[in-house]
């Protein structure tokens, strides 16, 4: 344990909602200004291009959590 080098690999998760959210990560990457700039910061940091995608799916499915949570719907410009 500890001297494996290489990438890594996590196969965690339910394929359907995985699959899901990296589709709409690719198109809030490239569409909601917020999600655009907080892939940029990362970019900027050097961060690989699938880190950048899978840390805004983390943020998308944050965010649905707490829409839900909440009951609200989305409003991209909030009061």
């Amino acid at each position: 344990s500890g001297a494996r080098t290489g990438r890594r690999s996590i196969r965690a998760g339910r394929p359907a909602p995985r699959r899901a959210l990296y589709m709409a990560a690719l198109s809030a990457c490239r569409y909601n200004p917020a999600l655009a700039r907080f892939a940029d910061t990362l970019k900027a940091t050097g961060k690989p291009p699938k880190v950048i995608l899978v840390a805004v799916m983390r943020k998308l499915l944050v965010l649905a959590n707490c829409l839900l949570a909440q009951d609200r719907l989305w409003t991209p410009n909030p009061p």
